[in-house]
């Protein structure tokens, strides 16, 4: 039996400055759009997510714990600040990115996966340090932010 080791999923990749530049207008359209509806299994302290079952922490998942993210507005303000801030991806589902990248304050990359594309609903996750696109985030927000 073969052992499976963590992998990242090479299909992620970010636009590029001159494509989220492009798409500025209509990423921030998105951005007042979006809603952060999260997952159980990234969550040992339930904060305010109303989540069911409130928390159910799997292992070889990410927890929000460890990035101090406790409370709704806090995902869905990152959420949207990595949309207007064109830390997406290329690949979309209907009109929204299937994934976007954000750095919380205190310097974790964070990725959030669509979850509905009628919605617009996302969940994150902090990244591991590990992933090689995490560093790349980083890099990327604090360029966008001087």
């Amino acid at each position: 039996m073969k052992r499976r080791y963590a992998q990242f999923n090479p299909k992620r990749k970010l636009l590029t400055p001159a494509q989220a530049e492009a798409r500025e207008d209509e990423l921030g359209k998105l951005a007042n759009r979006a809603r952060y509806g999260g997952n159980p299994e990234h969550k040992k302290n339930p904060g305010d997510f109303g989540l069911t079952p409130p928390s159910d922490p799997r292992q070889g998942k990410s927890l929000c714990d460890i990035a101090k993210i406790f409370k709704r507005d806090e995902a869905e303000n990152l959420l949207r600040a990595g949309l207007r801030k064109g830390l997406v991806s290329e690949r979309m589902a209907g009109d929204w990115p299937r994934n976007v990248w954000s750095v919380t304050d205190n310097g974790f990359a964070m990725e959030a996966q669509l979850e509905n594309p009628d919605l617009g609903t996302y969940h994150g996750y902090p990244m591991p340090e590990t992933d090689p696109l995490s560093q790349e985030v980083i890099r990327r927000w604090e360029l966008i932010n001087g």
